[in-house]
């Protein structure tokens, strides 16, 4: 596809820069998405009952067995050359933000840092009563384990619906679109609130709104530049356009 002049242009001049990720990034990797991590002896669930704080109490072993096939597959999965180009963006662009609704860790694993993970990560888990996290705990046969601190059961640092977005990760994304020039929403749907209204106050503060989807989403109408392909072919197309030298 063909990248605009005047996208690369704006990129390579920019200063303050937020990103938004989708489960579009992860499943260029192979990650399933959401409501398609179902295969086998779980094909027969919706991850949506199973991903709520009240399918904890009312069976904690069985969500607690999902999420460890979850995160089975994440750990097989391994970064695509889009997350390596924003990798790139992050060392190009002096305020660099990435924000992401993935909780697969695979933007860590490439070397991204300057990263707000809205609906938290699925290789963490904290405690369900106290809502700290664990980070280690002596080896049990309980299933779920139980937290070091207060016995409570341990649960994954994830976002269950019913549940607030962390606070602290929502105002630092918002404060960030708030005051960036250039906001990509990058394989996501535009759809789960409150990350889908981010383009929104990106275009309002003022900032140059990219989408890059395969898909038209809701937020297709508010952006100035729209590339339509894989995430994984197209940032790395676009960033070393901007920077033909660099590594």
């Amino acid at each position: 596809m063909e990248i605009p002049p005047e996208l690369v242009g704006k990129l390579r001049s920019a200063r303050r820069v937020a990103v938004l990720t989708g489960a579009g990034v992860s499943a260029e990797s192979g990650v399933p998405t959401f409501r398609q991590a179902q295969s086998g002896l779980w094909a027969r669930y919706d991850p949506q009952s199973l991903a709520t704080a009240t399918a904890f109490k009312a069976n904690p072993r069985l969500v607690w067995e999902w999420y460890a096939w979850r995160r089975n597959l994440v750990a097989q999965a391994a970064p695509n050359p889009g997350h390596y180009a924003l990798v790139v963006l992050e060392h190009r662009i002096p305020e660099f933000c990435l924000i992401t609704q993935n909780v697969d860790g695979l933007h860590q694993r490439a070397g991204s840092h300057n990263i707000i993970e809205l609906h938290g990560n699925i290789q963490r888990s904290k405690c369900f009563d106290e809502h700290t996290v664990i980070e280690s705990w002596e080896e049990q046969t309980d299933i779920p384990p139980h937290c070091p601190h207060c016995g409570g059961m341990l649960r994954p640092d994830v976002v269950w619906f019913g549940e607030n977005l962390p606070p602290e990760a929502l105002e630092a994304a918002r404060e960030a679109v708030e005051h960036c020039e250039l906001f990509f929403t990058i394989g996501t749907s535009g759809i789960v609130e409150p990350a889908a209204s981010l383009p929104s106050l990106a275009l309002q503060a003022g900032a140059v709104v990219v989408e890059i989807n395969p898909q038209t989403t809701p937020q297709t109408r508010l952006a100035s530049y729209i590339l339509r392909g894989p995430s994984g072919v197209l940032l790395p197309e676009l960033v070393a356009r901007a920077w033909p030298n660099f590594p």
